[in-house]
């Protein structure tokens, strides 16, 4: 299972580079709130609210008002997210 879990999170970091313009081997290991949010489909808005509220287990980096998400974590939270039927436990 782990296996799998790590196949998935390379294919969606491959994903995540082609969406952001970037090419697969140079992709930088952190990105901003807005090109977080571009990956996730949300505003970065949003993800402000998550950051307050806990929402999510989506971790970040802040220092000082820089915010800054790793690629990798974007990556596994969408792949620990990915279900294939509504009824599906996530």
């Amino acid at each position: 299972m782990q296996t799998i879990l790590a196949a998935k999170i390379e294919t969606i970091k491959a994903e995540i580079a082609a969406q952001l313009g970037y090419d697969a081997k140079t992709l930088p290991v952190h990105i901003d709130d807005k090109q977080a949010a571009e990956v996730l489909g949300a505003k970065a808005s949003t993800l402000a609210v998550w950051r307050s509220t806990g929402r999510y287990n989506l971790p970040f980096l802040k220092v000082g008002r820089l915010v800054r998400y790793r690629v990798s974590d974007l990556a596994e939270f969408l792949a620990r997210r990915t279900g294939r039927h509504t009824g599906e436990a996530i």
